[in-house]
């Protein structure tokens, strides 16, 4: 006869265990202590055997009789239910160790090896600062996309667009890691894409072509009592465009004055390609000039403080700001300057100074500039928009 809830409910403990049979196998058992359980019995593999499926009344009997049929189930796909049972506790284990906080530092260790210390650093950092704080404690298994989305989207509302992809692509990663090691069965970042907003363009303060005559005359005449390698490398960063980092790092090793290139290593390059910067004949003149006066140190602007070190990257900022170009004026401004002044005053196609910026190439029309004699044609160019700065100055001088 089947077990009613009232017969689990109401019988009293007896001095002997009771089994009050349901059918199936399934019983509930009452100990003397007055603890009742349910069991299953049942056969696999032509063995007797029994499962243990939780306490009553934490489980009704409409529960137990549920654990009965789930546990039928996986006797019909081959499978015993014991053993279904302690693979299930033994993956709830594995899943509570395995939290989304120790497969991050599981998958930063990993990745050291073939990252920089400095990068290796930040992206700790960021993980200690934006993500780790929400998401540390959880098993992975357990975190869904909300979880996610909640994270990045606290770092992209305080404004820091390029810190929230960042954030999410170390999620991203961290997930395939524990996907190849078995932790997760699948990676739900890749269907998140697009979740972020798009940054807003910031442009670097520029000046427009028709102040440069002004802003020469400015530089020349030196109200503003700059020290004399702070004018070198403004003006060399003028007839280079590279960016400013490029220029104040630069040491000596790096010129070839005979075949009057700069050749910057990739490892200071953005895009991490080795860099050719023809040198226009000032460009050439002001590298030996800056030979003559620090031609025994490492860095071809070493700091004032420590001639040990590189220039400050604030110098040309401070240096502009005291020339009356604060927030107007930028030394990645220079960049813009040379390709707008490149294209609009000297007739070059885009191609040719973009590649000359060392940026990506956009297009099959770019990418078809990057022959062998490309580099004649940048020569040619940085002198060009050497002596076209050199014609404002000489309009200048007889204007004045």
């Amino acid at each position: 006869m089947a077990l009613s809830e009232a017969k689990c409910k109401n019988t009293k403990p007896q001095s002997k265990t009771q089994r009050l049979f349901d059918g199936g196998g399934l019983y509930l058992e009452v100990t003397p202590a007055g603890g009742k359980y349910w069991k299953l019995k049942y056969r696999y593999l032509n063995k007797e055997k029994k499962l243990s499926m939780g306490a009553y009344p934490i489980f009704s009997l409409a529960e137990a009789r549920l654990k009965r049929e789930e546990a039928k189930r996986l006797l019909a796909e081959g499978q015993d239910p014991c053993q279904a049972k302690q693979e299930e506790k033994r993956q709830r284990l594995f899943d509570a160790e395995n939290t989304f906080g120790s497969i991050a530092m599981e998958w930063h260790k990993h990745n050291q090896v073939k990252w920089s210390k400095n990068h290796s650093r930040t992206v700790e950092r960021r993980l200690e600062q934006d993500v780790l704080p929400y998401l540390a404690r959880k098993p992975l298994v357990d975190l869904k996309a909300p979880d996610i989305i909640h994270v990045v989207k606290k770092i992209e509302d305080r404004g820091a667009y390029d810190v929230a992809r960042r954030a999410l692509q170390y999620i991203n990663q961290i997930y395939d890691y524990a996907y190849c090691h078995g932790v997760v069965n699948e990676n739900p970042v890749p269907r998140l894409k697009g979740i972020l907003k798009t940054a807003p363009k910031k442009h670097q303060p520029c000046i427009d072509l028709k102040d440069l005559p002004e802003f020469l005359s400015v530089f020349r005449k030196n109200d503003a009592r700059l020290f004399p390698q702070s004018m070198l490398a403004m003006e060399l960063l003028m007839l280079t465009f590279v960016r400013t980092s490029e220029l104040i790092k630069a040491t000596w090793d790096e010129f070839d004055l005979e075949e009057k290139v700069w050749l910057i290593p990739a490892k200071r390059m953005k895009m991490k390609k080795d860099h050719i910067v023809p040198l226009s004949d000032r460009a050439l003149e002001i590298v030996k000039e800056l030979k003559a006066m620090n031609g025994h140190r490492t860095y071809v602007f070493p700091s004032k403080t420590n001639p040990r070190n590189h220039m400050s990257n604030n110098t040309i900022l401070s240096a502009l700001r005291r020339m009356g170009y604060a927030n107007v004026m930028t030394g990645h401004g220079f960049r813009s300057l040379a390709m707008s002044g490149i294209v609009e005053k000297l007739g070059y196609p885009e191609g040719i100074p973009d590649r000359q910026l060392a940026h990506t190439k956009k297009s099959s029309v770019m990418a078809a500039y990057n022959r062998a004699e490309f580099l004649d044609q940048r020569a040619k160019m940085m002198q060009d928009w050497a002596d076209y700065l050199k014609d404002i100055e000489l309009n200048n001088a007889k204007k004045a």
